[in-house]
């Protein structure tokens, strides 16, 4: 039997603590390290970026592009779109949505020629409309949380003892309690082992973090509070036994990691994430070796490395699920909630001046009698602005710690310059009378005013 299985590592570069400063470091430390390993090693492997990342590629490392560029026309990487602003989508206005998400395809076309059908849904946030405006973003395929599916039902919550709360980070760490209620059951097994299909047509993988944790606490070398030593690589080769079997009983393939990119060859979070510590973004080459021998490891065990389109083509079968629908509204990935992102004070600040900005230019497009998107330049300029500040890692994560006092600053310039684009948009128009429509010199104040509250907070690390 053939058992496939797919690795994506997925690049954000306005992660949160990730000063700008460092970004191309980060880019050459970990991003061209993985397409180094993917080249040298004829690997093959799905990549997700939000379109600002392989933007911020094109301008500060384009050499590293360009080896992204070769290994998609190649075949070893399966270009995987998501949002072109790293953004909860769950917690955005759709028609933002679909405009970044559009956005974020015709990135990877620029940038590589090739227009991704595989979508990734930053974080995993969940509500009602994610798959239709993944579908009419021209999305075939979705990569989703499989935790927070498996969760939906009733007969795992009740198993695991796990719950949700808007004021708990996540509970990565227990989830490895789905794993032990189902690895004998094949009714769940088979939809981390298949693909699923949605009512609209869209196509599905799961990816979980009942495998992904233990990679990922690999990579790092770290221990558990409650463990000695850290994980080895014969943890991973059990893993990865335990879970040839149940392919057996229920499937094709599984996808075992779906994780930050950044972790293969930085710290990145992890150990704000995990211990609370304000150390961000350290040098971590041997994370790289061991994601080497996590995919050796894979192939040794029988494995055939694959993608998202590669699994859903071969597919013996794929499950008709209906059942996506009773994934709650406002749920994320690690057993968290993208609920959390929209309550933490930044958000709570932020939000509702970037839906005034939104909001004042459709109703300028609306008196125009204009399509806001077939608007002028500087309207257009604008949107992608409000857009952008809208990025979720200058809202995360919440207290006793805090995104970076330079992301918060990057959404603020955001707006401010979002609203001088929407003023020039007003004269151009022969409107900047209009003011009842949208008042730049209002506006302005009520962004110096949060600017001023934002800046004014003490941030983690400092």
């Amino acid at each position: 039997m053939n058992h496939k299985i797919i690795f994506m590592p997925h690049g954000n570069i306005q992660y949160s603590q990730l000063n700008p400063a460092k970004r191309a470091w980060v880019i050459k430390n970990s991003y061209e390290k993985i397409f180094d390993l993917v080249e040298q090693n004829s690997y093959k492997i799905a990549f997700e970026a939000s379109g600002e990342t392989l933007a911020c590629m094109h301008r500060e490392c384009p050499e590293v592009l360009q080896k992204l560029k070769k290994l998609v026309k190649n075949g070893l990487i399966e270009p995987v779109g998501s949002p072109f602003t790293h953004l909860m989508v769950s917690n955005i206005d759709p028609e933002i949505c679909l405009i970044t998400l559009k956005d974020g395809i015709n990135a990877w076309e620029k940038y590589t020629d090739v227009r991704p059908v595989t979508g990734w849904n930053p974080e995993c946030s969940w509500t009602s409309y994610i798959p239709e405006v993944y579908k009419a973003a021209g999305f075939k395929n979705l990569i989703m949380d499989g935790d927070s599916f498996f969760l939906s039902f009733p007969e795992i919550r009740e198993a695991t003892g796990l719950k949700y709360d808007v004021r708990g980070h996540s509970n990565k760490n227990q989830l490895f309690k789905i794993e032990e209620y189902i690895k004998d059951k094949a009714s769940f097994l088979q939809y981390a082992t298949n693909p699923s299909k949605a009512e609209n047509g869209l196509f599905i993988v799961f990816r979980s973090d009942m495998m992904s944790n233990i990679m990922l606490w690999y990579l790092m070398g770290a221990t558990e509070e409650n463990r000695a030593e850290p994980v080895t690589i014969d943890e991973i080769k059990k893993m990865l036994a335990a879970w040839k079997q149940r392919i057996d009983q229920s499937g094709t393939f599984i996808m075992p990691y779906a994780e930050d990119a950044e972790y293969i060859g930085t710290s990145a979070y992890f150990y704000v994430k995990q211990f609370g510590q304000a150390r961000f973004f350290e040098p971590e080459p041997e994370s790289v070796n061991r994601f080497k021998n996590m995919l050796d490891t894979s192939v040794a065990a029988g494995y055939e490395l694959s993608t998202p389109s590669a699994v859903i083509k071969t597919a013996k079968k794929i499950i008709k699920n209906d059942f996506i629908m009773n994934i709650e509204n406002g749920v994320a990935w690690h057993g968290g909630t993208a609920k959390a992102w929209a309550n933490t004070k930044y958000s709570r600040i932020m939000d509702p001046v970037c839906k005034s900005m939104f909001d004042g230019m459709k109703a300028i497009a609306g008196f125009l009698k204009k399509d806001l998107l077939k608007m002028d330049s500087s309207m257009q300029n604008a949107l992608r602005k409000v857009i952008s500040a809208y990025v979720s890692d200058s809202r995360w994560p919440p207290d006793p710690t805090s995104p970076g006092r330079f992301n918060v600053t990057e959404s603020i310039e955001d707006m401010l310059a979002a609203n001088e684009m929407i003023k020039k948009s007003m004269q151009d128009n022969n409107i900047q009378e209009k003011r009842a429509l949208y008042s730049p010199e209002l506006m302005k104040s009520q962004i110096n005013n949060i600017k001023d509250e934002l800046l004014g907070l003490k941030y983690f690390g400092e």
